[in-house]
């Protein structure tokens, strides 16, 4: 089994073969998407492998994403595209749709065009961009309320809170979904960023129990169906309990939709859910990996599904102060690179980076300016932080074949 995982597979910016149809043009996607087995493929048949960058803000209480004071649109996406992404991940808050309210013009200093514009107007013009360029766009609902995420005190651990009803959650992806139905390139929805426990609501998220006020697997089911009423192109990004760290409870119960071929499962992959060893040792991180999350890819069961790896990341850069992250934070972006690069063809994972920011946003635990230590992009946002790193990710061997 780790033989298969770590042999050499070219991943990347576009497409990989096409065994359906041979004679289709690979070199763009055709939209719409669907899934086969564990592979993600084009209307033409083309196998796609999302690689994403997460430009996160949406979420946050600012409800825009970050770095508009800062360089103007076009040249964020861009920098995002000659790094050879082919995607981005964009979080959003139900209080972006509940409220939509101005964007402060401070937050939009270097974007002229863009102030005086509502939350949802600057999303569209921030969406349509990406699209323009030639990117595919995930909308990801990340919280609630807007701020930072994600921990179990401040709430919204469920996919509603104490401010945000259930109801109001399955209407503002169904309002989500129809608005961006005519964006081909907005490809897909994933549900709910980390599921975890809410100690504001004193509730624990469960899989399939029936519970209606803990079954995330449930909950999950509903919305996909009346996304799909309103846009049944999009694919549907499923996560599992404990933070997305692993897909345990889906092997055991996985998720069914009304459409078929359209289901995605999501994890998510930090420092913290590996082992020291695991930083040093790649048939470590690969059996570790395999079975927090990898497992899914395995053709044939019932549980097997395309993977996205949403989010992702380690330190790329020192603080304000100069001062370093702990090594381990570091070890950890190269051990996971050199892992999503050596996959093999039949179990290749999309995934998205995060974040492309380069500075801290609004937020608890946050002071708005600072360094984002996890940034692909300095503070300047016109710089890598790593240099090393996105050549490593644009690189052949992290490519396309």
């Amino acid at each position: 089994m780790l033989a298969r995982v770590l042999r050499p597979i070219y991943l990347g910016t576009g497409l990989l073969f096409c065994p359906l149809l041979s004679f289709a043009n690979c070199d763009t996607v055709a939209y719409p998407l669907h899934t086969d087995q564990q592979f993600i493929r084009d209307s033409q048949g083309c196998k796609v492998v999302l690689k994403s960058v997460n430009w996160f803000g949406g979420e946050s209480a600012a409800l825009t994403p970050g770095g508009l004071d800062k360089q103007p649109l076009a040249d964020l996406i861009s920098l995002i595209k000659q790094a050879g992404f082919n995607s981005v991940r964009l979080p959003w808050a139900n209080e972006m749709v509940a409220k939509n309210p101005l964007i402060e013009t401070r937050l939009l200093k270097a974007n002229p065009k863009l102030q005086g514009k509502s939350a949802l107007m600057v999303f569209d013009n921030i969406i349509d961009a990406l699209g323009n360029a030639g990117l595919m766009v995930i909308l990801d609902n990340h919280r609630s309320r807007g701020d930072w995420c994600c921990d179990d005190i401040h709430g919204d651990g469920l996919w509603y809170s104490k401010d945000y009803s259930p109801e109001s959650y399955f209407e503002h992806w169904q309002l989500m979904a129809k608005r961006y139905r005519d964006r081909k390139f907005v490809i897909a929805a994933e549900l709910r960023n980390e599921v975890r426990p809410d100690k504001q609501l004193d509730l624990e998220p469960t899989w399939g129990d029936g519970n209606p006020k803990t079954d995330w697997k449930a909950a999950a089911t509903k919305v996909a169906n009346l996304i799909h009423q309103q846009n049944p192109a999009l694919l549907i990004m499923i996560g599992g309990l404990r933070w997305q760290t692993d897909l345990a409870d889906i092997k055991a119960s996985p998720v069914k939709l009304n459409a078929a071929n359209k289901l995605v499962y999501v994890a998510h992959d930090y420092v913290w859910n590996h082992p020291a060893k695991d930083l040093t040792d790649p048939a470590a991180f690969a059996e570790n990996a395999y079975q927090l999350w990898g497992f899914i890819l395995e053709p044939n069961q019932p549980y097997t599904a395309p993977l996205y790896l949403s989010e992702w990341g380690g330190c790329t850069q020192t603080g304000k102060d100069g001062q370093r992250c702990p090594e381990d934070r570091y070890q950890f972006v190269e051990a996971f690179a050199n892992y999503i690069c050596s996959l093999p063809a039949d179990a290749t994972a999309s995934w998205a980076y995060w974040p492309l920011n380069g500075e801290q946003m609004m937020g608890y635990s946050r002071t708005e300016g600072d360094v984002e230590t996890y940034g692909l992009l300095k503070p300047d946002w016109k710089t890598w932080a790593s240099p090393k790193l996105m050549k490593q990710l644009a690189s052949p061997s992290c490519g396309v074949k």
